[in-house]
């Protein structure tokens, strides 16, 4: 194995990256960055049918949004040849048989062995098989699928998180690594690419267990060297609940596009499912620093949007006016006034989609939200409204005024007020708010 650290992040090609497939690359993204390795972003793109160049653009630019900047792309398309040299290379040394079963015979095998109490388990039927049998199957059925022989005895190593594992090889069926129709399938391609590559360390979900220790024998067979592999618990919902049927709200790009700030979803999901708590970090340097694969556990991990949602304000709320000026100028807010604006609005908005509503109340006035029992408080303070315009003293000096004329005094008289000049109960301070108002007269 390489000194070097080598990790990889190997999507499919077949829809966009959520945040499942975003813990996968952040872990793997961070132990080669901290150990100063390299992070290969691997495009598992065998299966021609499903998979779409409109999805490695989309990875390509969620993986870019996020600073997740990989060292260099390979394709598994492209590789296709050292898959089947892999596969003439199991075959000639007796680990790779082809086996011709139905879908519905596998079906009728595993319920008879699971109603004679023993494990659904692949009977190796094929291996009894004469050349004459093999013969007439692929007349009647077509090319059959090649199953790697597994050695029953235990597969044995340490996961970076789920500790030591043990896997009897009789327990588990020998997988099929070329389908009927000559599709690689990835459990090869992965071995394969993981081999040549020097992979060190492969982080991913709890439902690949069992898989990786069919990959270890399979690496072993071709003479390779397992890596280090570590299997992060998988996320649910925040009531527990299944996360694969929402996964298609939770696409990175819907975040996105939805205004979370992607340092909000990288601090979430660098701690989610650790021992550690979540707190806004802001540069990547603090990441790389602060991860620990060994602080993670095995337990699902519940996973909620909306905890989202606080981190991106957060995250908002301190960012200087130059890292938000296009967007406010977007809007239309004239640059003399750009500064109060963000001032005013920065601690009161969740995303920057926010910032439009605002923009909207102050250029064009709001709606005002006048009770019954303040109709004629309303009209005869706005008949005291200052001509001109207003400055951070207006308003103290406003509603002073008004105080002396009705006699009203605190929530009485400012609630009233914010209400008919913003239609808004709460909100930022009054006195930041008023200079920005264009619209105000003729309220009520």
């Amino acid at each position: 194995m390489s000194d070097k650290t080598i990790t990889r992040f190997a999507p499919s090609p077949t829809g966009w990256i959520h945040v499942g497939n975003l813990r996968t690359a952040l872990m793997n993204y961070l132990i080669a960055r901290k150990a100063g390795g390299e992070f290969i972003l691997r495009i598992d793109d065998t299966d021609p049918n499903r998979s779409k160049e409109e999805y490695v653009d989309g990875i390509k630019r969620d993986l870019d949004w996020l600073g997740l900047h990989w060292d260099r792309v390979e394709r598994q398309s492209l590789r296709i040849e050292k898959y089947h040299e892999a596969a003439k290379e199991l075959r000639e040394m007796g680990r790779f048989y082809e086996a011709f079963e139905t879908p519905t015979e596998l079906d009728l095998k595993r319920k008879k062995q699971l109603n004679m109490g023993k494990p659904p388990v692949y009977d190796r039927a094929a291996l009894k098989l004469s050349e004459d049998e093999k013969n007439a199957l692929r007349a009647e059925r077509g090319d059959g699928v090649w199953r790697f022989k597994l050695l029953h005895e235990r597969i044995i190593w340490n996961d970076g998180i789920l500790g030591d594992i043990s896997i009897d090889g009789a327990s588990v069926s020998d997988p099929v690594l070329i389908r009927g129709d000559g599709q690689i399938l990835y459990t090869l391609a992965s071995v394969v690419d993981d081999t040549e590559m020097g992979v060190t360390h492969v982080v991913r979900g709890s439902d690949h267990v069992t898989n990786t220790g069919t990959q270890i024998q399979i690496m072993q067979a071709l003479g390779g060297t397992p890596p280090s592999f570590a299997h992060h618990s998988l996320l649910t919902g925040p009531q527990g609940e299944a996360l694969s049927k929402r996964l298609g709200t939770l696409a990175l790009k819907d975040l996105r596009e939805a205004g979370i700030a992607p340092q909000a979803l990288l601090s979430l999901m660098s701690r989610l499912g650790s021992s550690d708590p979540v707190e806004l970090r802001t540069d990547m340097a603090e990441f790389i620093e602060g991860f620990d694969i060994t602080r993670f556990g095995s337990s699902p991990t519940k996973f909620d949007a909306e905890d989202l949602k606080p981190l991106t304000a957060k995250y908002l709320a301190a960012l200087p006016l130059a890292d938000v000026a296009d967007d406010i100028a977007a809007l239309g807010v004239p640059a003399d006034k750009a500064e109060q604006f963000w001032a005013v609005t920065r601690e009161n908005i969740t995303t920057l989609h926010d910032l439009a509503p605002w923009w909207e109340m102050f250029s064009k006035g709001a709606e005002p939200v006048i009770d019954d029992e303040d109709r004629e408080f309303i009209a005869q303070a706005m008949t005291m409204l200052p001509d001109g315009e207003y400055d951070a003293e207006t308003w103290g000096s406003f509603t002073a005024a008004v105080k002396e004329a009705t006699g009203r005094k605190g929530k009485g008289l400012f609630m009233p007020l914010r209400k008919a000049l913003t239609g808004q109960a709460h909100g930022p301070d009054m006195s930041a708010v008023l200079p920005l108002l264009q619209v105000i007269k003729a309220r009520g």
